[in-house]
C-alpha cells in the first residue's frame, strides 16, 4: 500500500494524508490474533496456514479493484482480519520445533523474508509503474496489488503440500524421529511437575494464565514500542519522495533501506542465538537507532537522512525476532499458554497502528515522526533494562528455592 500510494493511488482515490493514515490505521490485526493462536495447537499447520495465505492473497488482489477511499478502508479491515493469525501462528509453530537458542535466527529468517518483500515490492512497484501503467486499461498501482496477491495465492499451494505439521504427527517422520524431535524440546527446558500437570489447559484457562503472568505484559510493552517505531515502514516511499525523488526512482530508492534491514535482522538474530543472549541484542540496536533518529530531527539534508534511514530502520527491525524468541524462552510451558502469550504480544504491538500512522502526516520534514521514533527506541531500551533485572532476580529466587528444597530432602533422608 505504501508503494501504491506514490504510484498514483492517492490521486485516483482522492486520498489526503489523513485518509491514507486512516487506511493504515484500519488494519484489524488486533481482532483475531489471540483466537487464532488459541486454535493453533489443535489444528494442522499445513492446512490452517495455507488457508490463511490463500485468503489474504485473494483479498490483496482485490485491492486492485477498489474505486473509493471507503472501499480501500474496508479492504484493509478485511485483510487484517484474515492475515492477523499468520505471523503469530508461525512464531508459535517454530517454537514447537526449535530449542531456545535455535529460535531467534529462525524467526529472524522468517521476519527478514517479510522485510525483503519490501525491497522486492519496491523493485516490482517501480517496474510496474514504468511498464504496466495503463496496460489493459488498468493503472499501474492496481497492477501492483493484482500481481502480489496472485503470487501469494500460488504460495498457499506450496504451504499445504510441503509444510510439516507438529513434531508428534508429521506423516513423513518415523517414530524414532518424532521421539527425537520431542526429546530435544523436553531437554531444552526444565519442566516442573506443575508444567506437566497443567500442560492441557482450556482456551479460557490458557488466556487467564497468560494475562496473569507479568512477563507477558513486559514483552507486550517492549514489542509495542518497537512496533510503534516500525510504523515508519508505511511511509518510507513517501519519505524518499519528499527527498526529491519522483516516479519509479522514488520506488527504487526504498530498496537499499530494506536490504540493509534484512542484513541487520539476520546478523543480529544469528548473534543472539550464538551467544544465547537476548536483552543486549534488543537494547543496543534500539539505543543506536534512537540516537540516529535524534539526528534526523535537526538534519534535513536528503542524503544524510537517507543514509540514516538505511542504518536505523534495520536496527529497529532486528529487535522483532529477538523479542519474540525471548517470549518463547521465558514462557515455554504449557504450550497453550505460550501460544496465547505470543499472540498477546503481537496484538498489543499491532495497537501501534492506532497512533503510529498519524505521526507521519506532515511532509516534507516529518519532524514529529522522527521525534516519536526517538522516544519509542529509548523507551524500548528502558524496558529491556527493567526486564533484564527482573529476570535475573527471578532466576536467583528460583535457584534459592531449588537449593532449599534439595537441602530439605537431604535432611529428611538422614
Amino acid at each position: 500500500i505504501a508503494n501504491a500510494r506514490i504510484g498514483g493511488m492517492s490521486v485516483d482515490l482522492n486520498l489526503s494524508s489523513t485518509d491514507y493514515s486512516l487506511a493504515v490505521l484500519i488494519f484489524s490485526w488486533d481482532t483475531s490474533e489471540i483466537p487464532s493462536n488459541m486454535m493453533m495447537p489443535q489444528l494442522r499447520p499445513s492446512i490452517f496456514l495455507s488457508l490463511l495465505t490463500f485468503s489474504w492473497g485473494l483479498v490483496a488482489a482485490c485491492f486492485g479493484l477498489v474505486q473509493t477511499k471507503q472501499a480501500l478502508i474496508g479492504m484493509r479491515f478485511l485483510l487484517g482480519l484474515i492475515e492477523s493469525g499468520f505471523f503469530p501462528g508461525l512464531v508459535y509453530y517454530l517454537s514447537s520445533w526449535y530449542r531456545k537458542r535455535e529460535l531467534a535466527k529462525r524467526i529472524g529468517l522468517l521476519y527478514s523474508a517479510a522485510i525483503f518483500s519490501g525491497a522486492f515490492g519496491g523493485l516490482l512497484a517501480g517496474s510496474v509503474i514504468a511498464h504496466l501503467d495503463g496496460a489493459l486499461g488498468i493503472r499501474g498501482w492496481r497492477w501492483i496489488f493484482i500481481i502480489e496477491g496472485s503470487v501469494t495465492i500460488l504460495a498457499s499451494f506450496v504451504v499445504v503440500f510441503f509444510l510439516p505439521d507438529w513434531p508428534s504427527d508429521t506423516r513423513w517422520l518415523g517414530p524414532e524421529q518424532r521421539m527425537l524431535a520431542k526429546a530435544r524440546l523436553h531437554d531444552d527446558t526444565l519442566i516442573t511437575s506443575q508444567d506437566t500437570e497443567y500442560q492441557h489447559l482450556s482456551h479460557l484457562q490458557a488466556l487467564k494464565a497468560a494475562l496473569l503472568d507479568w512477563r507477558t505484559h513486559v514483552f507486550g510493552l517492549m514489542y509495542t514500542l518497537i512496533s510503534s517505531a516500525n510504523m515508519i515502514s508505511y511511509f518510507i516511499p513517501a519519505i524518499t519522495s519528499s527527498m526529491g525523488y519522483t516516479g519509479e526512482k522514488a520506488q527504487f530508492m526504498t530498496v537499499p533501506i530494506y536490504i540493509c534491514a534484512v542484513l541487520a535482522i539476520i546478523g543480529i538474530s544469528f548473534s543472539a542465538d550464538h551467544f544465547n543472549e537476548r536483552g543486549l541484542h534488543i537494547g543496543l540496536p534500539s539505543f543506536v537507532a534512537g540516537s540516529l533518529y535524534t539526528i534526523c530531527i535537526w538534519v534535513h539534508e536528503p542524503k544524510a537522512r537517507y543514509g540514516i534511514l538505511c542504518l536505523s530502520y534495520g536496527l529497529v527491525q532486528s529487535a522483532v525476532p529477538v523479542i519474540l524468541a525471548w517470549v518463547s524462552q521465558h514462557i515455554k510451558y504449557p504450550d497453550s499458554k505460550r501460544a496465547v502469550s505470543q499472540a498477546y504480544v503481537n496484538t498489543v504491538g499491532s495497537a501501534a497502528a492506532f497512533y503510529g500512522s498519524f505521526l507521519w502526516s506532515k511532509p516534507p520534514d516529518f519532524t514529529n515522526g522522527f521525534i516519536a521514533l526517538m522516544i519509542f527506541c529509548f523507551g524500548c531500551v528502558i524496558c529491556v533494562i527493567f526486564a533484564q533485572f527482573a529476570f535475573v532476580r527471578e532466576k536467583i529466587k528460583k535457584e534459592k528455592e531449588l537449593v532449599k528444597k534439595v537441602s530439605v530432602e537431604m535432611e529428611n533422608r538422614r
